[in-house]
This record gives C-alpha cells, structure tokens and sequence, in this order.
C-alpha cells in the first residue's frame, strides 16, 4: 500500500509541473505577441508570376452554407488563368451535389468530384487524395465547406511559396456568426487567443506554427511523392504539419490572411467537434513523438515545442487521472475532504485562468483585436475547461483504440446552422 501511496502522490505532482510548464508556454507566447519584434508575412510581395492554385473544397451534406462558400471563392482576386476550384462531394444525401453541379455549369474553372460509390473509403484524408491526382495546381489550397475567404486571401496564401523553404502556409480563421450566442462569443475568444497570438508567437520564434486544415495551402508535390494524406489518421492537418518539418520544410503563418467560418452553435456540436480534433490530434501524437525528437531538421526549440504541440490534446486526460488521483487518496486517508475539493477546484480555476483556456492569450489576442463586450465571456472558461477535458479525454482514448486495433476511423462531419 505504501508503494501505491507513493506513486499516487508522485503523480499528482507531476500533473502539477505539466500545467505550470504549459502556463509558461502560453506566457511567453503572450508577451512576445504583445511586446516583441513581429514577423511579417509575404503579402507585401507583388508578381505577376503566381503560382497554379487548386482550391479543394470537401463537402458532405453542406446545402445550408456550399453557395456562400463557392460565391466568396468566385469573388476572390486570383488569375483565373492560374485558378481552378474542386468541389469533392463525399457521399453527400442532400442538394449538395445539384448545388455544386450549377456552378460548374457557370464558371470552366469550377469541376466537381462525386464520390458516390458506397464501397469506397469515405472521409475528408480520402477526398483529397483523390482530388489531388485530378488537380492541375501547384499549390493546394483547402477550404471547409463552412468557410468564406476575404477576396485577397487565395493570393495572399500563393506569395508564400515563392519560398523554397516553405512547405505549407496557413491563414487566421474568424467566426462569423461571433455574436450568436454565448458559446460562439466563447469560441470567437479562443479563436483570436489561438490565431492572433499564439499562431503568430509561434511564428515569430521559430518554432511550429501549425497547419490547419483549412484556410491554408500546401505544395501539392510534396505530399504526392510522400504518399498523400494517411487515411487512418483524422487530423491531416496536424499530420502534414510534422510530416514537413520533419523533412525540412516550414510552416508560415500569415496573420492578414483572413477567412471566416460558422463556429458551433450548441455545446453537443462542439463537444463533438473537439473530441474528433483530439482523436486524430493524438493519433498523430502516438505516430510523430519519437520522430520529433530525433529529427535532423528541428532546432532544439523545435522540438521543444513540436512535443508540447503533439501532448496539448493529451494532457487533458493525464490532468482527468489526476483528479481521479486526489479522490483516491482521500479515500485512503491521504487527503481531507477540504484538500480534495480544492484541489479539483485548483485544477479548473488554473487551467481556465492559466493554461488550456488559455486566458493570457485569449486576453491579449482581445486587447490586440479590440474585443470589449466578448471579454464578459471569460467566467464561461472555468466550465470550458471541464467541458473540454471530458471530450477530449475521450477522444484520447478513441485514438488509443485507433491505434491498437488499427481500425478504420470515419469523419465525423461538423453539424452546419446556416443561418450568417
């Protein structure tokens, strides 16, 4: 019994240094947002020689929002010479076909993918695949079926590949539907914490900003002669963004880029939503944590940073155990029913107010973008955190079955609310 005391209280000290190294993460990141030197993009690059651009827009059942989407796409300042737009619709049972259809009637640049044959792999790895041997652009570029691209964006993202270093480029992401309700104000904070100050700080120190899936590009080569996204894995963004670095390329972030998105709009979506991130999120983990480390081509700071980008969707769990941990040990009689409770209060009121919000961020990237009514939301952090680490712990586990029975995953698509 003593041996399990031991490591009872080994463990829960341990959880204690995670949070406090992740908090000085996420400080540091904050100050250099606020005070230090910022690193620019390429935008203020002009060529007349832009490089082939495919859009690649994977679609299941998205009527409610593929018209606006396709309508910002039409509207985008790119030479159509250079551009083409692929619609991939996955298996999709409602008027998305027919709506996608209309457009490729209208404009040449515009061509449809239907995948609609049951026995083959569906999800959004497999769509684009197979739209990338149809592609015809240099670069790829990706667009969810939910988001709507300033007019200079697609250029914007093109510019960076005139750096050979570059491998991928990814853009800021923006609620459009912010003022909804108090879950969308909520995730509009996090949004600018995640893009304006901790993508950028990423950027500005060298380290990894990450690839996200959407509203960004990638050279479509590189990934072709690498085998094409891994269809096991649910986050092919997270994927790419090691898959490059750990072959010598670079991620840039362009701040300027922006794009806007429908945020969920109830809690059941968005919980849905983060336990698939953290599925596939942690299946990268288990596939690039040994690769980070001994990779030839990431600074010591890289590699700092990749493995505390690979662990954030699996810290939640570990923190999970550890207030399992505390309720243990009181029962065991090694904590009081006062040490108990506040420690499970300790674990919400810091990671709410010091890490997984995380809140520094959050309030810099509010003080940089000038949100004064959204920053009554921060109390909703305090019930985030535990929302949050119920999800995303099961996410983790999801990726641990994943893995070991090496199973088939399936996309589980965003619910769309139409209604911005």
């Amino acid at each position: 019994m003593g041996v399990v005391i031991t490591i009872l209280k080994a463990y829960f000290i341990v959880c204690i240094v995670i949070i406090v190294l992740y908090a000085v993460r996420h400080y540091v990141f904050s100050y250099n947002r606020m005070f230090a030197k910022q690193k620019i993009s390429y935008r203020d690059i002009y060529d007349s020689d832009y490089p082939k651009v495919t859009v690649l827009v994977p679609m299941h059942n998205e009527e409610l929002v593929l018209h606006k989407t396709l309508e910002a796409l039409i509207q985008c300042d790119y030479d159509r010479s250079k551009l083409e737009i692929i619609g991939i619709n996955d298996h999709s049972e409602d008027k998305t076909a027919e709506i996608l259809d209309s457009y490729c009637e209208k404009y040449d640049y515009i061509k449809a993918l239907h995948r609609l044959d049951p026995d083959q792999l569906r999800g959004k790895p497999a769509g684009l695949n197979e739209a990338m041997e149809m592609a015809n652009g240099d670069v790829i570029i990706v667009f969810d079926a939910d988001y709507r691209p300033s007019k200079n964006l697609i250029k914007k993202l093109a510019t960076a590949f005139k750096d050979p270093e570059v491998g991928a480029v990814m853009g800021r992401v923006i609620p459009i539907n912010a003022n909804q309700n108090y879950i969308t104000t909520l995730l509009n904070l996090e949004r600018t914490g995640g893009y304006q100050v901790d993508q950028q700080a990423r950027y500005n120190l060298g380290l990894i900003p990450q690839y996200g899936g959407t509203v960004g590009g990638f050279r479509k080569k590189v990934i072709m002669n690498t085998g094409g996204f891994d269809t096991k894995i649910l986050a092919e963004d997270t994927e790419l963004t090691y898959r490059l670095y750990t072959m010598g390329y670079v991620v840039m972030y362009d701040n300027s880029a922006e794009c806007y998105e429908e945020a969920p709009e109830t809690w059941n979506v968005r919980g849905r939503q983060i336990r698939r991130w953290a599925r596939g999120h942690n299946e990268v983990m288990f596939k690039y944590f040994g690769r980070t480390i001994v990779s030839k081509n990431l600074s010591f700071l890289q590699k700092i940073d990749g493995i505390f980008l690979l662990m954030v969707y699996m810290v939640p769990f570990l923190l999970f155990l550890a207030i399992a941990d505390s309720v243990v040990m009181f029962f065991v009689g090694q904590m009081d029913i006062v040490n108990a409770l506040g420690a499970f209060i300790f674990f919400g009121i810091y990671n709410s107010w010091g890490n997984f919000a995380p809140f520094y961020e959050i309030s810099a990237g509010a003080i940089l973008d000038g949100l004064k009514k959204e920053v009554y939301a921060l109390p909703l952090l305090s019930f985030s955190f535990y929302f949050y680490m119920w999800y995303i712990s099961r996410g983790f586990l999801d990726a641990i079955v994943d893995v070991v029975t090496m199973r088939n995953v399936t996309w589980d698509k965003t619910k769309r609310f139409g209604k911005k």
